[in-house]
């Protein structure tokens, strides 16, 4: 097959040509995510601004560019028949596939503009409290043969999709905050939720987003028939591994027993550990014979089990998993549904702590849906990392825009104003003197100043 895309340091980035990929993710940049032309110079300096090299696509690049482009590439191909990739090399990396495969149709903003996360949040906490109790029962039910009580199930996923549509933040707290008395079924109930955040932002009706969240949050019943050394293995020798496996077909088996279980959740269920090169299982399935909602379960599930993996103390800071999913795009998954998810969660999920430009720490509690790189924070560390008495609520976004209209009303120019960022996510296990769950019980369920004020309280 023809290769497609070239690798294009910034410094050679000429107008006609068109990006299809970047050296990170899209979610770090300004631009969009579905690739565009270059078309005047500024672009090129704002790739040379936070990129190395891109990906241009060969065949949609134009004009004179274009076609040396393809000339070079198709030389090229020519001259190194079969070169070494990273794996051949002794690398672990998985290169990705070309596969005949049809876009998944997006339709962002297709539900209203979140409300405040803290005022979703008491009746987001009862209904998480909820799915909590319904899968203690329905592992309960399994352990004692009864039926399993999939119609509680699904009527309390719905409340959950309701309650995801006006605020994804207030769920996603509960996703990203482990709590001292986890239970070890809790992987599926944070997938869960991240599952419905995902098809929340890609504009999945409602009906689709209650299949996603049953189908996820249900997904490892069949781990209960797997043996405890199988199971809990850090590393499984093959013969393990095949044996784990079956759980998926336990899965199955459990929940078409029930006649009003749905078909499409089986569907999901059977096809969540798929991969989109087709080296998954249990049938081996690729690209488009993958359901869509099942490709998507896969992805949060992958993504919950890389930020918090069996046995850590501390989960793993967002950047890293996120880094882990991008470099499996188009291998393990789809890139355009890679690409979505990261943008759906946000590079810096809700409960990520995070370090800011001016040296202070900080704990994220709530997305800016337009803008994701400024999201609201609670300050809970000075310049110097030394805690503050109590946190401090800063909203970045606010802050920028008050900072913006000083630049544009010529009384100050943009190095003076000094915009803050976020300069990197914090490994948790580095600042366990950082209680998140205390931070998001302060910003959810109490009152307080409104946040643009409290960044310039007397004493800032």
């Amino acid at each position: 097959m023809a290769i497609q895309q070239a690798k294009v340091f910034v410094e050679d980035l000429q107008r006609g040509m068109f990006v299809s990929r970047l050296d990170r993710p899209w979610t770090r940049t300004p631009f969009a995510l579905q690739g565009f032309y270059i078309r005047d110079l500024e672009e090129i300096r704002q790739l040379q601004k936070y990129c190395r090299y891109v990906y241009v696509d060969v065949v949609k690049s134009v004009g004179d560019v274009g076609v040396k482009l393809r000339k070079i590439v198709r030389t090229a191909g020519e001259q190194n028949a079969g070169p070494q990739t990273p794996a051949a090399k002794g690398g672990h990396r998985r290169i990705p596939v070309a596969i005949n495969c049809k876009p998944v149709q997006i339709r962002h903003n297709t539900y209203a503009v979140p409300e405040p996360a803290r005022r979703e949040a008491p009746r987001a906490r009862q209904l998480h409290d909820r799915i909590i109790r319904g899968m203690h029962e329905v592992m309960v039910q399994l352990k004692t043969d009864r039926p399993l009580p999939t119609t509680q199930v699904n009527q309390t996923v719905g409340l959950m999709v309701d309650s995801v549509l006006r605020s994804p933040d207030a769920f996603s707290w509960l996703a990203r905050v482990r709590e001292k008395d986890e239970h070890t079924y809790s992987h599926s109930v944070r997938a869960s939720v991240w599952a419905v955040v995902f098809g929340r932002h890609i504009g999945l009706r409602r009906q689709e987003l209650v299949q996603l969240g049953v189908a996820t949050l249900l997904k490892d019943v069949g781990k209960l028939y797997l043996p405890d050394d199988v199971l809990k293995a850090d590393k499984r020798h093959p013969r393990a591994e095949l044996e784990y496996r079956k759980f998926v077909d336990y899965s199955v088996k459990l929940l078409s027993s029930d006649p009003n279980i749905d078909h499409q959740i089986l569907n999901i269920v059977q096809a969540h550990k798929e991969q989109y090169d087709g080296s998954g299982y249990p049938r081996g399935l690729r690209g488009g014979q993958i359901p869509i909602l099942a490709r998507m379960c896969g992805i949060v599930t992958f993504y919950d089990e890389a930020t918090n993996p069996r046995g850590a103390e501390f989960p793993l800071p967002p950047s890293k998993a996120v880094a882990q999913l991008y470099e499996l795009r188009d291998c393990a998954f789809q890139e355009q549904l890679v690409l979505e998810f990261i943008q759906s969660i946000g590079l810096y999920p809700t409960g990520t702590q995070v370090e800011l430009s001016t040296g202070e720490l900080a704990v994220v509690v709530e997305q800016s849906h337009e803008r994701r790189l400024k999201p609201k924070v609670m300050l809970v560390t000075d310049r110097s990392k030394k805690l503050l008495d109590k946190p401090r609520l800063f909203d970045m976004a606010a802050d920028d825009d008050r900072k913006q209209a000083l630049v544009n009303k010529g009384k100050k120019s943009l190095a003076e104003v000094g915009l803050i960022t976020i300069t990197q996510d914090l490994d948790p296990s580095q600042y366990p003197h950082i209680d998140v769950a205390k931070v998001r019980d302060q910003y959810l369920y109490e009152q307080r100043l409104p946040a643009f004020i409290t960044r310039f309280l007397p004493g800032r």
